[in-house]
């Protein structure tokens, strides 16, 4: 969430801004942290254009690692943070980060944390970023805090770059597919239907659909296309609201063969950050809700919140995480291996270690999975045009004959 305040420094300056936090108190704590005295605080209703426009002013993962990585390490040798920030400032290479870079040092340069400056930027450094951050300044620890950031970035870069690979073949050859249809109908297909209308008699009931929606694509064309440009938006639209997010991220665990790769990628999330945030020495109930965001899904989300609060009243991490279908047993039972011979963190980096191979050889074998289907789908494609077109014609040659 966003929130407009106006407050007080400690010189009695007004001060004005945007601060990203995931609700009010959460806004108000890092406001007053900052030694700022709240005047005015108000939710900021975000754009719906915005929410469901594909393109904006957003920074490549690669680059955000990058950053987080050299950041961390300047402080780490005890360069000033402002001086750190200037130096990566003139270093980067995405314009879009250059200029916000350029607005965090004006705003830690009148007196702002990091962690504040960087929450007026909502749209690349999230609740999470600006959380972990926070923490580190709190603790002393920055340069472990964005070590960490940058470690998380990449993993989830890397985990990204292999789905993204994965579904190239098959995005290319659906790309081509639609543009050699579309170039069929509007330039090749019309002339070949027009020869069949001209012989008369009855034709197949393939060919009667070919050509009717042969004439219809010639004529509105750009109707289709708008129709789906106009769907996307509304499904982008849709999975912006509350009710719409849940029944996204519900569908994503419960999709055929992609729900396995989906629920081990959360599974793995889980078990990383948790480990690497007890290491971090966050206590346990705030690493946790930290996690319920890192995973980016609410039905997890829900799960690791309502576990924190389990452990609020007294419960064990793995009682907490029992009983629910999303956590699988086996998990739930090496934490309590770990809870019991004081080795949590190392049981968690072994589970996070063995779902992420998991998804490694899930995304294998969804590769050498989907060649075959596109094969089938391009040969079902040939078939209903050597059908629908080339046979007619084909029976009006002999026929002439």
């Amino acid at each position: 969430m966003q929130f407009k305040y106006q407050a007080k420094d400690p010189n009695g300056n007004l001060r004005e801004g945007i601060v990203v936090a995931e609700n009010q108190n959460r806004a108000e704590a890092l406001l007053g942290e900052n030694g700022l005295i709240i005047l005015d605080l108000a939710l900021v209703q975000e754009n719906i254009w915005s929410r469901v426009w594909p393109f904006g002013r957003s920074v490549p993962a690669k680059e955000m690692v990058l950053f987080s990585r050299q950041l961390s390490t300047l402080i780490g040798a005890q360069v000033p943070i402002l001086q750190a920030l200037r130096i990566l400032q003139e270093q980067v290479t995405n314009e879009n980060l250059r200029e916000i870079l350029g607005q965090i040092v004006n705003n830690v340069e009148s007196g702002d944390s990091l962690s504040l400056s960087i929450s007026r930027h909502p749209r690349v450094f999230g609740n999470v970023y600006v959380n972990v951050v926070h923490s580190g300044e709190l603790s002393g620890s920055l340069d472990r805090s964005l070590n960490y950031l940058a470690d998380q970035l990449e993993k989830d870069y890397d985990l990204n770059s292999k789905v993204r690979g994965a579904m190239v073949y098959p995005t290319f050859v659906l790309g081509a597919l639609v543009l050699v249809g579309t170039i069929m109908f509007l330039f090749i297909l019309p002339k070949l239907t027009d020869v069949l209308t001209e012989q008369g008699g009855s034709l197949p009931p393939v060919t009667v659909f070919l050509i009717g929606f042969t004439k219809f694509f010639q004529v509105y064309w750009w109707l289709l296309f708008l129709i789906l440009f106009f769907a996307i938006l509304g499904v982008r639209f849709y999975v912006n609201t509350i009710g719409g997010r849940y029944v996204w991220d519900r569908l994503k665990i419960k999709a055929p063969i992609f729900g396995d790769i989906f629920e081990k990628i959360y599974l793995a999330r889980l078990s990383r950050n948790l480990s690497t945030l007890i290491v971090g020495g966050i206590p346990i109930i705030k690493a946790l809700e930290i996690t319920s965001e890192l995973v980016n899904n609410v039905i997890y989300r829900d799960i690791i919140l309502d576990a924190a609060n389990k452990l609020s009243s007294g419960k064990t991490i793995s009682s907490a995480f029992a009983g629910y279908p999303e956590i699988p047993k086996v998990v739930t039972q090496m934490i309590q291996v770990g809870e019991q011979s004081a080795t949590l963190t190392g049981i968690l980096q072994k589970l996070a270690a063995f779902y992420e191979k998991e998804v490694d050889g899930k995304i294998g074998n969804l590769t050498t999975l989907i060649e075959p289907i596109i094969i089938l789908v391009l040969g079902l494609a040939v078939g209903i045009l050597v059908a629908g077109i080339l046979l007619p014609i084909y029976n009006l040659a002999n026929s002439i004959q």
